[in-house]
């Protein structure tokens, strides 16, 4: 499995069945699932903390990329889940977004 050909829904059946197989649903209500996003974000956040900008870049690709790459996951997985517990479609979501942002921020108002 990779970016290039796995789809959203692949990755959401793949990590349903991880929690099914495990009787996790029954503690993962809405609230509990964005309280763990925002847990895992903070520890993404914590493996940068006290780096300038330049730095970050070469944070994200030393001996910790591991690291890195499994807080990205913990949080992508919490999102595919919440998006799973509250029937919300992510593709179509992040389109609708896009589409807000584009109107909001038209390349000759807003570039650079």
């Amino acid at each position: 499995m990779n970016d290039s050909i796995t789809t959203i829904q692949e990755l959401k059946e793949k990590f349903k069945k991880l929690v099914d197989d495990r009787d996790w649903a029954q503690f993962h209500s809405p609230k509990n699932i964005v309280m763990d996003i925002a847990i895992e974000s903070a520890e993404l956040m914590e493996k940068f903390l006290w780096y300038d900008c330049t730095e970050s870049y070469q944070v994200a690709q030393s001996h910790i990329k591991e690291d890195i790459a499994d807080e990205v996951a913990d949080i992508f997985t919490s999102l595919l889940n919440f998006c799973e517990v509250t029937n919300i479609d992510l593709a179509t979501a992040t389109i609708n977004k896009m589409k807000k942002i584009e109107a909001k921020y038209p390349i000759e108002k807003a570039k650079g």
